[in-house]
């Protein structure tokens, strides 16, 4: 048995969904404490519970300690089982990162899977959709196992409601080069806004093109989605090269003026096109 400090790490958040999916995978059990020790609110969140909820539905695994607050588990994994599969956070937490615990032993598996998964696709402090689909999948794709994504309906922070559809065909997993991004091929700066005024999204959009002023004037867009998948506001710059698509993202968030958020979203991705680096942060 294996004993983890979940202080340590992004919040201790990332170390227990990484636990989890390393326990599946090697069949180590493992207890986590201290779980977030180091966050304002510590203990595990609604979407902590629901992506260790997921490593033990797709597991066959036993948690104890597995509550919302809680800030000790002991997790004991039992053999990867793949199929069809239906998580919802029931809040704006993370999709992308309850993926996260479970894609790895899904793409491993010995068949292939449906997961559906509920919540919030686009928020702060979490990959949004299209880095998940565009960039991080298609390199894994490079290594064997084919998983692909699919967004139903955008999430966005406080209210969530996002679905997102993923798709594994496993394979064997074999070594790749990352070093070169090959020549850029395009790009694209889009504001998404959803039930709130949509002259937000034209101020982020100015405020992007005056930053990355070579790019071509039809790479920027303002899209509008319906109201009723708000109230959300997203940025999404996405630099597509021949061995690897870059994406950049940002958040409206209350109180920050539209010209902000556009002008640091966009400096962002002139600092990534700036270098030669495979991958952004």
């Amino acid at each position: 048995m294996i004993t983890i400090d979940g202080s340590k790490g992004e919040g201790g958040g990332q170390v227990l969904r990484y636990a989890a999916s390393l326990s599946l995978i090697t069949g180590e059990p493992f207890t986590i404490e201290n779980i977030r020790g180091g966050r304002k609110k510590p203990g595990m969140m609604r979407q902590h519970v629901t992506a260790l909820e997921a490593t033990c539905a797709i597991g066959n695994a036993e948690a104890s300690g597995l509550a919302v607050g809680s800030d000790t588990l002991t997790f004991r994994p039992g053999s990867v089982t793949p199929g069809e599969y239906h998580f919802a956070v029931g809040t704006a937490g993370s999709t992308g990162l309850v993926l996260q615990a479970i894609m790895v032993p899904l793409m491993l598996a010995d068949g292939p899977s449906r997961v559906v998964i509920e919540g919030g696709t686009h928020a702060m402090a979490a990959p949004p959709f299209e880095f998940l689909a565009k960039t991080l999948l298609p390199v894994i794709g490079q290594m064997g196992p084919k998983v692909n994504a699919t967004l139903e309906r955008h999430g966005f922070y406080p209210r969530g409601g996002g679905r997102i559809v993923v798709e594994f065909d496993p394979a064997p997993l074999r070594p790749i080069e990352c070093l070169d991004r090959g020549a850029i091929l395009s790009r694209k700066a889009e504001a998404l806004v959803a039930g709130v005024p949509f002259d937000i999204a034209d101020r982020e959009v100015k405020s992007m093109v005056k930053v990355l002023s070579d790019w071509p004037a039809e790479s920027f867009a303002p899209v509008h989605l319906p109201a009723d998948q708000g109230p959300g506001n997203a940025l999404l710059l996405t630099a597509e090269f021949e061995q690897v698509t870059e994406v950049m993202s940002g958040f409206g968030k209350l109180g920050v003026p539209a010209e902000k958020i556009g002008k640091t979203t966009a400096k962002r991705m002139a600092g990534d096109l700036a270098s030669n680096a495979f991958a952004g942060p």
